[in-house]
C-alpha cells in the first residue's frame, strides 16, 4: 500500500462516537436523528419525516413514503453540558458523532444488520405508547449478536397512553436488558416539560416560549421530583453493584460512592453490555435530545473502548489474528455497504480499525487477491458528498475507485493478509418474475438488476432455467416494489412483474438411507461413482450438515469434496415442488470407485443420485413461512380482525391491551399476508395498524400443498 503522510486526525479516538439509531418502523428515529443534527449545528432548519423534508430520508421514495429504506451516515460534532462528567479533560473540547440513521422495516433488515456489524453502539428508540414492539425485538436481537453496547431511548413521550415506566418494565421483560433509566421524563402527554437527571440529581426543563426545544434550563429538582430520583438512583446504584466488581466493592466496604464513581461504573457496565441505561423524552416535541447526546458521550463506548477486531488468515481459517484499533497500526478496514451514485458511480462505504487510508493510496483485498487504487475518499452526510484527503482508525466513510468489491470484504495492506468477520444476512422470503415492457430494455435491466442486488445482498436474480424468466426474490412485497420503483426512476427501465412467490422450503421428516451409482461406458475412458448416504432430520432452523463416515479408503478422500458437493447441488431442488430442501444432516457412509474410470464429477452425480433415492423415501414435507404479525386497533374492532386472521390459517399467539388499545399477536402463513393493509384499514375505518416479521418455518396443511405444486408448475 502506497502510504501518503497522515494528516492529523482533526477529533482523537477518545473523542470519537459511532453509533447507530434503530428501533420499530415509526418509533421516531429519524426524528431523532434530525433533532440530533438540529442540536449539533449540522443543520439549520428542522425537516420533518411527514413532510418529506428529513436530512437523512433522501431518497424519493423515502420521501414520498414517510419511511426510511436505506441506512443514512452522517456526522456532527458535540459540546456536553458542564457536569461532574467523566471527561473533566475534554470539557469545552467537542466529540465527534457519526450515526447511522437505520430502517425499521422488517424488508430492510440488510441495512440495520450491516450498520450494527460497524458500529460501536446504539441508540435504541422505543415507542412510549406502544413499548417494545415486534421489530424492536429484531434489531435488539442484531444488536446482541454484533455485541453492540446500547442506550434505550423512550420516544413519543408527548403521545396521549405514554407511559415511561410501563415501556422500561417492556424492555426488561420482553427483551431481557437490564434496563435502568437515567433520565427520566418529567410529565406526560401535553404536559411533558423536561427531565429528572438521575446521576447528577437535576431537573432539565425546557422552555414553552421555545418550539425548537433549543432553550432549557438546569435547575434544582421539586421535593416530588427529588423523591422519584432518589429512589431511581438508589436502583441504579444497586444494579451497578451487582454487575460491576469495583463500585460493588465500595458498597460493601461502605465507602462513599460520588457522581463520578456512579458514571465511571455505568460506563463499564454499558460497555460490557451488562446494563441499559434508559432516557425518557419526546423528540417531535424537541425535550430531551441534548440530555440524550451528553449520555451517548458518557456510556456509549468510542472505538478505543471496544475490543479489538478479530479476523482470520484468508489461507488458514482456523488461525485468529487481533487487530486492535491503532492510527498507527497498519491498514485493516470492512466495506459494509455498496450504493451505486448517479453522480460519482459505485461508492464503498467502510469502516476503518486500525491504520488509515488516503487518497491515491493503493489497498489490497484479500478475497479477490488484487489491489486498487483509491480514487476518492468521500465523507458522508446523507446525500451530501464531501470530499476529504485522508481516513483514520474509527472513522466510516466512502471510497470510489474499487471496483471489484462486494459487502463484507476486508481492505488490508499487501502482506497483512486477514479477513474481517462479514455481516450476515437472511435469505429472501419472496420471489416473483420480472420482464422489461420493451424487448430493447432486457440489457439494461439486467445490468441495473445486477447493480441493485450488488448494493442489497437480501436482493437476489436469477434466470429459471427451465422458463427462461428472470426472477426476483426479497424479504417482502415492498421491499421488491421499491425495487421496481427504482428501476424506473434510477435506471429508467420500467417492467412487468408477475405475482409474488413465496420462498417454500422441503424437508424430510424421517431417517432414510439412499444409494447413487453412476456407471457410463462409451469406448474410451468411462464415468464411475458410487455413493451411500444417510439422511436424518434436524430441528428447524439447523439447515443441512454434512459428515463423512467412510471408512477403509471407500471413497478415496481426493472424491469427498465432490460427493459434498454433490449433496449441496442435490438439496437446491427437492421431490415435492422443486423447492430448496432444509434442516437435514447427511452421512456419508459407503461407495466403491474405479481405478481409471472414477473422478470428482462422476461422484458428484452418484451423490445427487443418492440424495434423490434417500429423498423419496424420507416422507418430504413442504414448510412455509410465518409471519410474525402484530395488530394494534381500537377494542371495538378486535373480534373482525382475529376472525380475519384465523380464516388466513393465523394462529393468534396473545392478546394484549394497552393505551386503549387492543394488541392482538398472530404466527400467520406469509402466502395469506397479501395486501392485508387494505383489508385491516377496511376491517378497522382506516384506525387499525400492523406490523410483521419473520417468524419460522412451519408444514403446509396436506390440502394447500398441492394447489402450490399445481401453481409452480403452470408457472413454468
Amino acid at each position: 500500500m502506497s502510504k501518503s503522510s497522515p494528516s492529523k486526525r482533526p477529533f482523537p479516538l477518545e473523542r470519537t462516537r459511532n453509533i447507530g439509531i434503530a428501533a420499530h418502523i415509526d418509533a421516531g428515529k429519524t426524528t431523532l436523528t434530525e433533532r440530533i443534527l438540529f442540536y449539533t449545528g449540522m443543520i439549520h432548519r428542522l425537516g420533518e419525516v411527514h413532510d418529506g423534508a428529513a436530512t437523512t430520508d433522501w431518497m424519493a421514495q423515502e420521501k414520498e413514503r414517510g419511511i426510511t429504506i436505506t441506512s443514512a451516515a452522517v456526522s456532527c460534532s458535540w459540546k456536553q453540558l458542564p457536569t461532574e462528567g467523566l471527561y473533566k479533560a475534554f470539557e469545552g473540547q467537542d466529540f465527534r458523532v457519526n450515526i447511522i440513521d437505520t430502517p425499521g422495516h422488517v424488508d430492510f433488515t440488510a441495512e440495520v444488520e450491516r450498520s450494527l456489524r460497524v458500529l460501536d453502539g446504539a441508540v435504541a428508540v422505543f415507542c412510549g405508547v406502544a413499548g417494545v414492539q415486534p421489530q424492536s425485538e429484531t434489531v435488539w436481537r442484531q444488536a446482541t449478536k454484533y455485541g453492540v453496547p446500547r442506550i434505550a431511548f423512550v420516544n413519543k413521550m408527548d403521545r396521549v397512553g405514554a407511559n415511561f415506566d410501563a415501556a422500561v418494565e417492556d424492555i426488561r421483560t420482553k427483551l431481557g436488558a437490564n434496563a435502568a433509566p437515567i433520565l427520566i421524563p418529567i410529565g406526560a402527554e401535553d404536559l411533558l416539560k423536561g427531565q429528572i437527571d438521575v446521576v447528577n440529581k437535576r431537573a432539565i426543563i425546557f422552555s414553552d416560549d421555545d418550539k425548537l426545544g433549543s432553550t432549557y434550563a438546569v435547575e434544582a429538582l421539586t421535593e416530588e421530583n427529588q423523591a422519584i430520583a432518589d429512589a431511581a438512583y438508589e436502583e441504579l446504584v444497586e444494579r451497578l453493584c451487582n454487575v460491576d466488581d469495583e463500585l460493588g466493592e465500595k458498597f460493601l466496604m461502605e465507602e462513599e460512592i460520588t457522581i463520578q464513581d456512579v458514571k465511571a461504573s455505568l460506563r463499564r457496565a454499558t460497555v460490557a453490555n451488562k446494563i441499559i441505561p434508559v432516557a425518557g423524552g419526546s423528540a417531535f416535541k424537541n425535550k430531551g435530545v441534548q440530555a440524550l447526546l451528553d449520555a451517548v458521550i458518557d456510556y456509549l463506548p468510542g472505538p478505543l473502548d471496544i475490543a479489538a477486531a478479530v479476523g482470520q488468515d484468508p489461507d488458514d481459517e482456523e488461525t485468529r489474528i487481533e487487530v486492535p484499533t491503532s492510527d498507527d497500526g497498519k491498514f485493516v478496514a470492512l466495506a459494509f455497504k455498496l450504493w451505486a451514485d448517479k453522480f460519482v458511480g459505485k461508492l464503498v462505504f467502510f469502516r476503518v480499525y486500525a491504520g488509515s487510508v488516503a487518497k491515491g493510496d493503493t489497498i489490497y483485498n484479500p478475497r479477490t487477491r488484487r489491489s486498487e487504487r483509491v480514487g476518492r475518499l468521500i465523507q458522508i452526510q446523507a446525500a451530501q458528498h464531501t470530499d476529504i484527503d485522508v481516513c483514520h482508525a474509527g472513522d466510516i466513510a466512502a471510497m470510489v475507485g474499487v471496483r471489484d468489491v462486494r459487502t463484507g470484504d476486508t481492505f488490508t495492506e499487501q502482506g497483512n493478509e486477514v479477513v474481517l468477520e462479514p455481516p450476515s444476512f437472511p435469505e429472501p422470503v419472496i420471489s416473483m418474475a420480472i420482464e422489461p415492457k420493451t424487448k430493447a430494455d432486457q440489457e439494461k435491466m439486467a445490468n441495473a438488476l445486477q447493480r441493485l442486488s450488488d448494493e442489497d445482498p437480501t436482493f437476489t436474480v436469477k434466470t429459471d432455467e427451465e422458463t427462461g424468466q428472470t426472477i426476483v426474490s426479497g424479504m417482502g412485497e415492498l421491499h421488491l416494489d421499491i425495487i421496481r420503483d427504482r428501476l424506473l426512476r434510477e435506471f429508467k427501465v420500467d417492467a412487468n412483474a408477475g405475482k409474488p412467490q413465496i420462498a417454500y422450503r422441503e424437508t424430510i421428516t424421517r431417517e432414510t438411507g439412499g444409494e447413487g451409482k453412476l456407471v457410463k461406458q462409451s469406448g474410451g475412458r468411462g464415468q464411475y461413482g458410487h455413493v451411500v448416504l444417510k439422511m436424518t432430520p434436524l430441528e428447524r432452523g439447523k439447515g443441512l450438515t454434512l459428515e463423512n463416515k467412510v471408512v477403509g479408503g471407500a471413497i478415496p478422500k481426493e472424491y469427498m469434496n465432490a460427493v459434498f458437493n454433490g449433496v449441496k447441488e442435490a438439496v437446491l431442488n427437492g421431490v415435492i415442488g422443486g423447492y430448496p430442501v432444509v434442516d437435514l444432516h447427511v452421512e456419508i457412509l459407503d461407495g466403491s470407485y474405479h481405478e481409471v474410470d472414477s473422478n470428482e464429477n462422476a461422484f458428484k452425480m452418484a451423490a445427487i443420485f443418492a440424495m434423490r433415492d434417500g429423498m423419496k423415501k424420507a416422507k418430504s414435507i413442504l414448510l412455509e413461512p410465518l409471519m410474525a404479525v402484530e395488530c394494534n386497533t381500537p377494542e371495538q374492532f378486535q373480534g373482525d380482525i382475529m376472525g380475519d386472521l384465523n380464516r388466513r390459517r393465523g394462529k393468534i399467539t396473545a392478546i394484549d391491551s394497552k393505551g386503549g388499545l387492543s394488541i392482538v399477536r398472530a404466527d400467520v402463513p406469509l402466502s395469506e399476508m397479501f395486501g392485508y393493509s387494505t383489508v385491516i384499514r377496511t376491517l378497522s375505518s382506516g384506525r387499525a395498524d400492523y406490523s410483521m416479521t419473520p417468524s419460522h418455518f412451519e408444514p403446509v396443511p396436506q390440502n394447500i400443498v398441492e394447489e402450490i405444486v399445481a401453481q409452480r408448475g403452470e408457472g413454468k
